[in-house]
């Protein structure tokens, strides 16, 4: 029946597409004369210079819905729907502001051409509640009836059926529509603001809170987790005529045939379309607990801005790979900054993502520290401490693996009975890295911090009998103390920037990028990536892999790397759990590369290519 229903095949109607489509991210130009008017005008009317700042408190009102949804979601806790959603789905929503620069664009004809449109108080009794009298009321009765048409195969193959393309909704899906819908929508929830603006009781409070609430209750009502207590009901028996719950409208998104009601589940009672598993399906929800984790990805903030890429951020920011800071950025720079100030002050852990690999769990963790703040002297043991207290945290919830994106070794010495596995992920980064390089390369060059991975690397190759040309006297010095007589005379100081494949970590120079060769390959060993100076070059990604399409919930870029790529330090752990394997993998110890190599790629993770000829 569902999939069935979902086949029907799309028609896109007349007025699907919002008019400013075609401008793209430049749509909001159009505002740009609203805005002139409003300052030039002499006449000083709060209700139309409400409509920019109220327009921008829509927009956070979603943008917290759609963060918090995000985060309960992730953690488990009274989810409704267990199912991920993919990037096809943020693509589709990724234009949610539309309504709201529709709806701005509206009220200001209205305050401009409407007879008691403007100068509103801003505040009157009497029109709250003639408001709240015609949403319970025409609005409501109308709507019920409006959708279930829009359910009308007819309607829906034109314009509906684009809204229920999203099975597991969110909060922006509540928006999501074709644009002639949102000319019907409008024209109905205008009824209340027309009947109190033409009988002159409208307010700039009534309209301000009706407009919320009703953003509140959309959002409310595709957020995905159940959140409205079941002592409300059991208090109030009659509420649950009255106001629907998450789980209620979730329904309708599954079984299309039920549940029509806006916000009122009223009509659902009257003409017997209340789908008949509503209240089994709100009890399970508010039951379910968070879920427990089998593998847990420790990370951290990297700049200011990079907490706009978290799932947890700006969704369709955090679906495309992250890139530095771009001009609409540092417009957001109070935002910003209240940010770094509450990362500063929040000093716990807490879930930005969650992914499930056949019947493994993986979350990820971020730590509130920035990259500054890990260089800096005073904030180590501040990140110790948060390192350690989620190793715990995992410990108790039962994880079978920790990745975390840095040796280790010291909690596993402070806590040897540990049952959860510490995993750095460097063995499968090695691993990328050998398989990156071209084959039938002789000689490469080694120039970067020398970390374990890059030391490990140093190793192989020489054992490999490839040639490891290092540029930097103390860098030479150091590898040729630690590999001995084990490198086997591979292990070579050179001047040379004439060979092609150059494996680089953090410390390559501007100046020793430009002095390689044309058409030599950079191969990153790093968690960072390398700045790319050169056109005549070619650049790999930091160690990563394409993750298998088994991997559910992945919506989100994970820094600057593709979709549906993943960095190793997170592979790791997964790909250990998914063996059973009991070793830890941190401090001065490493996994067996080729078996860790061999396991991963019969899980089906598949390696990254990089064309090596340049265009002519």
């Amino acid at each position: 029946m569902l999939y069935s229903y979902l086949s029907m095949a799309s028609k896109p109607g007349i007025l699907t597409d919002w008019p400013w489509k075609p401008l793209g991210s430049f749509k909001y130009i159009l505002l740009v004369p609203l805005i002139s008017f409003m300052v030039k005008d002499e006449d000083i009317d709060m209700s139309k210079l409400s409509l920019i700042p109220f327009m921008l408190w829509r927009m956070l009102h979603n943008q917290l819905w759609i963060s918090l949804s995000r985060y309960r979601t992730a953690k488990g806790t009274n989810k409704i729907v267990d199912r991920g959603i993919e990037f096809d789905q943020v693509d589709r929503e990724r234009d949610w502001d539309d309504q709201i620069m529709f709806n701005a664009i509206l009220f200001y004809w209205g305050n401009k051409y409407v007879p008691g449109g403007s100068h509103l108080p801003f505040w009157r009794l009497d029109g709250v509640i003639i408001t709240m009298l015609l949403h319970a009321g025409p609005v409501e009765f109308l709507y019920y009836w409006l959708h279930r048409a829009l359910h009308h195969h007819y309607l829906y193959s034109r314009y509906h059926s684009h809204h229920h393309s999203s099975i597991v909704t969110e909060p922006i899906t509540s928006v999501i529509h074709p644009f002639a819908e949102h000319i019907a929508y409008f024209l109905l929830f205008a009824i209340p603001i027309l009947t109190t603006v033409l009988t002159g009781t409208a307010s700039i409070v009534a309209i301000a809170a009706y407009i919320t609430y009703l953003d509140f209750m959309n959002n409310m009502g595709h957020c995905n987790f159940e959140l409205i207590p079941n002592w409300l009901f059991t208090l109030l028996p009659p509420l649950k005529y009255i106001i629907y719950t998450p789980s209620f409208h979730s329904l309708h998104h599954v079984q299309f045939r039920t549940n029509y009601s806006l916000f009122m589940p009223f009509y659902d009672y009257i003409y017997g379309t209340m789908d008949k598993s509503s209240d089994t399906l709100y009890e399970k929800s508010l039951r379910r607990k968070e879920e427990s984790p089998h593998v847990v990805h420790l990370t951290h903030l990297t700049t200011p801005e990079s907490i706009y890429h978290l799932r947890l951020g700006f969704a369709s920011f955090a679906s495309k790979p992250y890139t530095p800071s771009t001009w609409h950025m540092w417009l957001l720079w109070p935002v910003t900054l209240c940010s770094m100030m509450l990362t500063w002050m929040y000093c716990f852990t807490f879930v930005v993502e969650s992914n499930r690999f056949h019947n493994i769990r993986l979350q990820t963790w971020a730590i509130p520290k920035y990259n500054i703040q890990y260089r800096s002297k005073s904030q180590k043991q501040s990140i110790n401490n948060l390192i350690e207290e989620a190793i715990l945290e995992a410990e108790e919830k039962g994880a079978r693996a920790e990745e975390l994106n840095m040796y280790g070794g010291v909690y596993m010495q402070k806590h040897p009975q540990l049952k959860v596995k510490l995993v750095d992920g460097s063995s499968l980064a090695v691993a990328v890295v050998l398989n990156s390089i071209p084959k039938g390369t002789t000689q490469v060059v080694l120039r970067g911090k020398l970390t374990k991975v890059a030391c490990a690397l140093a190793f192989t190759l020489c054992q490999k009998r490839i040639q490891v040309s290092v540029l930097r006297e103390d860098e030479y010095e150091k590898l040729d103390k630690l590999l001995g007589t084990k490198s086997g005379g591979k292990l070579v100081l050179s001047k040379s920037y004439t060979c092609k494949t150059w494996l680089v970590g953090d410390g390559l120079s501007e100046v020793e990028q430009k002095k390689a060769s044309k058409g030599t390959l950079f191969i990153p060993f790093s968690q960072f990536p390398l700045k790319k100076l050169r056109t005549d070059c070619f650049y790999h990604t930091t160690p990563a892999m394409q993750t298998p399409l088994a991997l559910e919930n992945v919506d989100s870029c994970e820094n600057w790397l593709p979709r549906r790529v993943m960095s190793v330090w997170r592979i790791a752990g997964l790909v250990h759990a998914l063996e059973g394997w009991e070793e830890h993998e941190c401090g001065y110890t490493m996994s067996n590369i080729e078996k860790v190599w061999e396991a991963t790629v019969k899980h089906g993770f598949q390696p990254l290519r990089v064309p090596t000829h340049l265009k002519s």
